[in-house]
């Protein structure tokens, strides 16, 4: 038997991270989280990230959609069951986005820090951790697809020279006194009423032109080590998304559908959407447009958009490489290491995307490594919620595996239901969410006993 007073070691303080240490605290074990970026002398950092607090978003300050009639919004059902402090983090620090939960980033990761590291059972180490040998067992690598170089070394040779890269791409952040407020707009789609988003409408001319300059812009090169890298299709570059066609924006993060300016009922061919970055809404944020063109020409090029002739950048877009492991290959059905038992690993290293996505399974791994302290045999979440869903499709044996976020094409079909309409394919959902939640609950009364 395991010895159940021995602390659980967690490697990096991400959103996964985070969440599996303040679980396994909650539940009475003690943690010692380990964080390479830190106050102190010793920081190190990486090419996306700002500051040393934990649980920083990188990329969107959005973690998707909270509807309950969605995917995502399952998710953060089945999390805020299961008692999330990134959940309850985000809602405390929310600002308006429609139907999605975006919050004040400084604010939400700065809470999270505070939390575990003011935390009675939870110690916080700071420093790198170089090799896995170097971290006592029961441990969770969390580190999430920005590893430290060294240990990500380490754990190619764990898993014998096979692991996987893909890009990810930041999107660019607008200081709202630089907007154009007399010709930006705020509406959402189909007139929900909430009009949370600025919008700025183009015609078909100032389109063509527009995705033309992006199309001809100067782009950062890759370097060697990154050449032949897939991109993620959730994150994927404006101008990668342009070389596929130049309609391709049009029917992704540009598409016109179901927005009208309430000022005079005009539509537009296509439309530039921004969302709100912080409480305050001092900065706004440039909705599905993550890019690798060079500064100069982002600024050059964005300020073509109408309502942002003016723009001030509070931050421009990046690229970096993101890793993770073949999961279906190297790890087990509840995450640990096939060569190591008592190493498990969560968040978006094990080939999960999105920031939600990663945070749940910090969560669920924190029950895994909680009952195989107790020796208790490990009671995966059901098939049909949405944890056990996303879990599933990481786990499952797929030659062809990629990272993966929330969706319902991932839960299992109801049975009988014939799909021939519209109709059909809402109820199906309708289902699948009405089963998810069902037999969540049963779940969370089988290990609340």
């Amino acid at each position: 038997m395991i010895n159940e007073n021995k602390p659980v070691h967690i490697v990096g303080a991400g959103l996964a991270g985070s969440e599996c240490a303040w679980q396994l605290a909650q539940m009475g074990f003690s943690v010692k989280i380990y964080e390479m970026r830190n106050p102190g002398p010793s920081s190190t950092t990486t090419e996306a990230h700002k500051t040393a607090h934990f649980a920083e978003l990188v990329c969107s300050n959005s973690l998707g959609s909270q509807t309950d009639y969605s995917a995502p919004g399952q998710l953060k059902w089945e999390a805020e069951q299961m008692n999330s402090l990134v959940l309850s983090s985000a809602k405390k620090f929310n600002v308006p986005a429609g139907m999605a939960l975006a919050v004040d980033r400084e604010r939400f990761s700065k809470h999270i820090t505070e939390t575990l590291r003011n935390h009675p059972l939870i110690e916080v180490i700071d420093q790198v951790v170089e090799k896995l040998s170097d971290i006592p067992r029961p441990a969770v690598i969390a580190t999430g697809p920005l590893t430290h170089s060294t240990l990500a070394l380490d754990l190619k040779n764990h898993f014998d020279d096979e692991f996987l890269y893909f890009f990810d791409a930041i999107a660019p952040v607008i200081d709202t006194d630089s907007i154009q407020t007399e010709i930006a707009f705020k509406a959402d789609r189909f007139g929900k009423g909430h009009q949370d988003y600025y919008n700025c409408g183009m015609n078909r001319e100032q389109y063509y032109e527009f995705v033309k300059a992006i199309s001809l812009a100067r782009k950062v090169e890759s370097k060697d080590f990154e050449k032949n890298t897939p991109y993620f299709s959730g994150c994927m570059p404006i101008e990668t998304m342009i070389e596929r066609g130049l309609e391709t924006p049009r029917f992704g993060p540009m598409s016109p559908k179901g927005i009208k300016n309430p000022r005079n009922h005009q539509t537009y061919y296509a439309v530039v959407q921004l969302r709100q970055e912080n409480k305050e809404g001092t900065a706004y944020n440039m909705v599905g447009f993550q890019t690798k063109m060079a500064y100069q020409e982002q600024q050059k090029i964005f300020r073509m958009i109408p309502g942002l002739e003016e723009a001030e950048f509070l931050k421009l877009g990046s690229i970096h490489r993101n890793l993770y492991i073949q999961t279906p290959k190297k790890l087990t059905p509840f995450l640990q290491s096939r060569k190591d038992p008592e190493l498990f690993f969560a968040g978006q290293i094990t080939g999960v995307e999105g920031y939600f996505d990663s945070t749940c399974i910090g969560i669920i791994v924190a029950k895994f490594v909680a009952e195989q302290k107790r020796n208790q045999s490990f009671t995966a979440p059901p098939r049909e919620s949405a944890m056990g869903s996303l879990l599933h499709a990481i786990t499952e044996d797929n030659d062809y595996f990629q990272p993966t976020n929330i969706n319902f094409g991932l839960f299992p079909n109801p049975s009988g239901l014939k799909i021939k309409s519209h109709e059909d394919k809402r109820q199906k959902k309708a289902l699948q969410l009405e089963n998810a939640k069902k037999a969540f609950s049963i779940y969370l009364s089988t290990i609340n006993e």
